[in-house]
């Protein structure tokens, strides 16, 4: 074929795109359909439509929240055995004399089934029926951000897709006027309020409109989406439609898949001028929703994005991942991780039952963790190091098995040693709930089949599964 001819060809063939996004503000419906359908096809059949996954950043203590170790609490200020922690990674206790710290908080037993927990969650309590609380996680990396980017992208190497842009690529979206993988973030006090880099919600090697929208949770939820002052709507269509025409033309000539994607993504902002300030509208809840939450509106607090999960969710957005800072307590664990406990305790069961009188808590998988544990060691006498060889995890909703413990560490909470579950284990997992095989879902990136799930034998972890 010759150049011309190819020119002709590729011209006449992607021209179309520009007329698809300008189809979608006239038939919305036909918008949808388009925009739902993903890059395969449902191995089995679904037992949820979306993820909502809740990072605790820093590494929250499995010790002080969800794994009581009466054995610790005995040997407080003891040393540590050898035997357990000879020649195992340790982050910033290296070279220190290592001794036991007690859990620093009372815990007790909540809801029909008896799931023991920290007594700090008397809300969180009050759903424990639903959870099913995993005791054995272990993951790869003992830093913050190699671990970040492990249980985001399953490996510790930067650059490759996160689970939210996997699952975008994969399943598509329901969402019309708002992206399929939505990032919000929030801050608190207590613990050391360590950076969240973007890439833990980039698309890596996948197209780049399948990675993470990070909203704001107060003032412009997006930077530069809003039109410049004396720019009205119509103004702005007939602009963006103009770069359409000009994209597509390019795109014409030179074939390039980021160009598809930037016209995309340019309706989808312009989408986004119209939608995204009634979403962050919180004024149309009632008052008994917000006191549910714990909160007033639209503040950027855990419970004001927890409440935007449950919207975003509604309008049919894929996968919702909020982060929760400040969970690092290097020292003075006792009063700080209080504090975070307090900030998430009501927001987290207001969640939960929120979900359930909207309708979508059995299609909708949340999931509660960090990147990792901490240490049954005291650092400094007043806190815990990160520790990778064992923490929890919890996880709630469609096709979960509520009011279940399962697997457990060792008497000292250092390792998982029953029913251990790797971060693969648990992307399996919230895979094969959204009705894919991991094994069968892969992109071929530098010569290899690229999973989520990772080369290694990992598992879905089907006793965990109602």
């Amino acid at each position: 074929m010759s150049l011309l001819q190819r020119r002709v060809f590729l011209g006449q063939t992607t021209r179309g795109l520009g007329a698809l996004a300008l189809a979608g503000l006239l038939n919305p419906k036909s918008s949808a359909a388009a925009k739902a359908k993903g890059a395969i096809e449902l191995h089995h059949k679904p037992r949820i439509e979306r993820v909502i996954w809740l990072v605790m950043a820093g590494g929250p203590s499995h010790l002080e929240t969800f794994d009581y170790k009466p054995k610790l609490a005995e040997m407080d200020g003891k040393p540590m055995p050898e035997s357990i922690t000879k020649g195992q990674p340790i982050a910033q206790l290296q070279g220190q004399q290592l001794k036991c710290l007690a859990p620093q908080h009372k815990f007790k037993k909540f809801g029909k089934s008896g799931q023991e927990m920290c007594e700090l969650f008397p809300n969180l309590g009050e759903v424990a029926d639903d959870l099913c609380i995993i005791r054995s996680l272990h993951t790869e990396a003992i830093n913050h951000d190699p671990a970040h980017t492990f249980i985001n992208t399953g490996t510790t190497i930067s650059g490759r897709p996160s689970m939210g842009s996997w699952i975008t690529y994969g399943l598509g979206s329901e969402a019309k006027d708002l992206p399929g993988f939505v990032v919000l973030t929030s801050q608190g006090r207590g613990g050391q309020n360590q950076p969240i880099s973007s890439r833990q919600w980039h698309s890596g090697f996948l197209p780049s409109r399948f990675q993470g929208v990070h909203l704001r949770g107060k003032g412009d939820p997006v930077l530069y989406l809003s039109s410049p002052a004396g720019v009205n709507r119509d103004q702005q269509r007939d602009a963006v439609s103009a770069i359409q025409k000009l994209n597509d033309l390019h795109n014409g000539v030179v074939d390039d898949p980021e160009i598809a994607t930037r016209i995309q993504q340019y309706e989808m902002a312009f989408q986004m001028q119209a939608s995204v300030p009634g979403l962050m509208d919180l004024k149309q809840e009632d008052r008994k929703t917000l006191d549910l939450y714990g909160t007033q509106g639209a503040d950027g607090t855990f419970g004001a994005n927890c409440l935007l999960a449950r919207r975003l969710a509604e309008r049919g957005v894929r996968f919702i991942q909020l982060y929760h800072r400040d969970w690092d307590h290097h020292g003075g664990i006792r009063n700080d991780i209080k504090l975070k406990i307090e900030e998430v305790d009501r927001p987290l069961m207001a969640l939960i039952k929120d979900l359930k009188r909207t309708g979508l808590f059995d299609s909708t998988l949340v999931v509660w963790g960090g990147e990792f544990g901490r240490t049954p060691m005291s650092q400094g006498g007043s806190g815990r190091d990160h520790h990778m060889k064992g923490f929890t995890m919890w996880l709630a909703g469609g096709g979960i098995k509520g009011g279940l413990s399962y697997g457990a560490t060792d008497e000292f909470g250092y390792n998982a040693a029953e029913n251990i579950v790797s971060v693969h284990d648990l992307h399996a997992t919230m895979l094969h709930l959204l009705g894919i095989n991991h094994e069968r879902f892969s992109v071929k990136f530098q010569g290899l089949d690229a999973r989520l799930s990772g080369v290694e034998p990992c598992r879905v972890v089907k006793d965990v599964l109602a």
